[in-house]
């Protein structure tokens, strides 16, 4: 078991930003547009607190949870480091931050646990990309997951060390079943 108090606070804060981190590979690898970019944000926000309510499935993930529902939390979580960046900067520099988090779970977290933050990261960028539809003009056709977004989804996997479930990249013109 790990938590909060298991990583130095510089390690803690890398784990902190990963799921805002996470979910910017998807978004700056095929921008959705002003309501797209807030759709996808709130699919963030949204995931956090389903996982806030149901819990107890993975302790640093719900370690992590817990840390967000606080005002400096939050604050800390932003990745301001990015600000300014074109959208593959933002893309290459988030994808390098997902391989760290990766290695530093590798190494201090239990096997099982580890793993488990992974795919709820993995499952965050998952729900950033479902969260907008991609193309169409103003609301009308379009497809909910782009190419690109489904191509940022097997880095991001790739950059954990995961191997998505196929539910986790098929791309599809509705919503995905969960």
């Amino acid at each position: 078991m790990s938590t909060k108090a298991s990583y130095t606070p510089e390690e803690w804060n890398l784990i902190r930003k990963a799921p805002l981190t996470a979910g910017l590979v998807v978004v700056a690898a095929s921008p959705s547009g002003p309501l797209g970019m807030i759709k996808e944000s709130f699919a963030i926000g949204k995931l956090i607190g389903e996982t806030k309510v149901q819990g107890g499935s993975n302790e640093l993930v719900d370690a992590l949870v817990a840390d967000l529902a606080t005002a400096e939390g939050r604050q800390q979580a932003q990745p301001s480091e990015m600000r300014g960046m074109s959208p593959e900067s933002i893309k290459s520099h988030a994808l390098e931050a997902c391989r760290q988090v990766a290695a530093l779970l590798d190494r201090k977290a239990p096997p099982v646990e580890a793993e488990g933050f992974k795919r709820w990261l993995l499952g965050v960028s998952t729900r950033v990309a479902d969260a907008a539809k991609e193309g169409g003009f103003l609301g009308f056709g379009g497809t909910r997951v782009s190419e690109q977004e489904t191509a940022a989804l097997k880095e991001i996997a790739a950059a954990l060390g995961v191997t998505p479930g196929a539910d986790a990249l098929a791309p599809s013109g509705g919503t995905r079943e969960r």
